[in-house]
């Protein structure tokens, strides 16, 4: 309470008053506890600001609100987003209300397959080797004959295949091949599967398992689907011969506020859920957050952005009980954007590539095997060399998943002719060459590409 420490008539007046004054704040302040201590009414927005923790976005877009709108709404925000992404089983971000509390995610056993998973995932990002990415949708393959003029059918689809897997010491460069489900169960023209002729070259088979992207939250972005039945899909992948997945995220940026943190988080948490059910079935996870190049930003802006959606990522996979040095990443590079008018030189690509990296990865990763998202043939090969060149250190390998810019001048040279496979095969090992030594920043000379800019907008595959 107020005290008077003086003694003359004045000060005794102002104590008097002093008094009054902490006997009237002291009523009114226990006036104010009981309105909310036993008042129907709710509080405002304002009168809680100061002891309740904002909410974090939620997974749906929510206008903005003046008023507080309690717990029981926002609880059935986060359960509406859940079930809207087909998601259940941990809140994305902790609820500071305490209107529920996510507990920890209990301590699991590791998969049965743990020592085979380290296995192959070492063996992808063997020293100097590298992934070649032939997953294209029977769609897309289609728009890859067309520009030879071969119809997208079966069988020129299997040739096409077929060139690379009986390309002569093909390993020496590739340790492994993604697939699309129709080449994971095709046989080649006389008759031997194709796992059986990967398996005698010693490349490793893999497999696409998304099953596409559909259209969520903003205008134009996207999440990927494929967790539904994915574990008898996984299952039935291993016998086959596949001992590796891929799962592609998709992201963009936009003047209009792409990536939101809802698309981000959505598919963090897919890309979260499908490493865990592959490697629990024997499959190493690549971990794919792509976000694109389209856009006039600038290369800060690409590595800013990148750098959220993968700590968003790997928060996600902690959050599951990823086991790290079973899975790999790839990654996109850190380029300016498509329509900036701007480059960057390997070096700088490099920079800010591998230094985002070192802020998000774990080190238990074994390998990153970069995709190479519309760069031309030789530009992705300049600028993994150079990673390795200036960062030989990394904590883990630099490596390659390439597809386009390992089948772009190889389409070309074989123009849809039995003729002309040996010479195809002899430039397909050359491109390979090219990017193994790059994985161990060694490549030197002239590259051996005949094509340019491989970019498509918004690309799908």
């Amino acid at each position: 309470m107020y005290q008077s420490i003086g003694h003359d008539n004045s000060e005794k007046k102002w104590a008097k008053w002093g008094l009054a004054s902490s006997v009237i704040a002291n009523v009114a302040l226990a006036g104010a506890v009981c309105m909310v201590a036993f008042g129907n009414t709710e509080p405002t927005l304002e009168s809680t600001a100061m002891r309740v923790a904002p909410q974090v976005a939620p997974m749906v877009h929510i206008a903005p609100r003046n008023v507080f709108q309690g717990a029981n709404f926002r609880r059935n925000l986060r359960v509406n987003a859940e079930e809207s992404l087909g998601f259940t089983g941990y809140i994305p971000y902790p609820d500071t209300t305490g209107a529920s509390l996510t507990p920890l995610p209990a301590l699991q056993d590791k998969s049965p397959y743990s020592a085979e998973l380290q296995q192959t995932a070492a063996a992808i990002v063997a020293d100097g080797k590298g992934i070649l990415a032939c997953d294209e949708s029977t769609k897309t393959i289609g728009k890859r004959l067309e520009q030879i003029g071969v119809p997208n059918e079966e069988t020129y689809r299997r040739q096409w295949r077929e060139l690379f897997f009986r390309t002569p010491n093909m390993n020496e460069a590739i340790s492994s091949a993604i697939l699309y489900e129709e080449t994971l169960f095709q046989n080649a023209e006389d008759g031997t599967p194709f796992v059986d002729i990967m398996k005698a070259n010693n490349v490793i088979p893999g497999i696409k398992v998304d099953t596409g992207v559909r259209a969520t939250f903003m205008d134009g972005e996207t999440i990927t689907e494929g967790i539904d039945g994915l574990a008898e899909r996984a299952a039935k992948y291993y016998k086959q011969g596949a001992r590796f997945a891929k799962w592609r995220g998709v992201l963009r940026i936009d003047p209009n506020g792409a990536p939101s943190m809802e698309a981000i988080e959505g598919n963090a948490r897919a890309l979260a859920q499908y490493g865990k059910i592959c490697q629990m079935n024997g499959l190493v996870p690549i971990i794919e957050p792509e976000v694109l190049m389209d856009g006039a930003h600038g290369i800060e802006v690409q590595r800013w952005v990148t750098e959220k959606v993968q700590a968003a990522t790997m928060k996600a996979l902690s959050d599951v009980n990823i086991e790290w040095e079973g899975m790999l990443l790839k990654p996109n590079m850190i380029l300016p954007g498509t329509d900036s008018g701007k480059t960057a030189s390997p070096e700088d690509v490099a920079k800010n590539t591998v230094e985002g990296l070192m802020r998000t990865l774990p080190a238990a990763v074994p390998g990153i095997t970069f995709l190479s998202g519309g760069q031309s043939e030789e530009e992705a090969t300049r600028n993994l060399n150079a990673m390795n060149k200036l960062y030989p250190n990394a904590p883990w390998k630099l490596s390659f998943s390439f597809g386009r810019a390992l089948q772009a001048s190889v389409l070309k040279a074989w123009d849809g002719k039995t003729e002309n496979v040996e010479a195809a095969q002899k430039l397909f090992y050359a491109l390979s060459k090219a990017n193994g030594d790059a994985s161990l920043g060694k490549f030197e000379g002239e590259h051996p590409a005949t094509t340019g800019s491989l970019y498509e907008k918004n690309y799908v595959y």
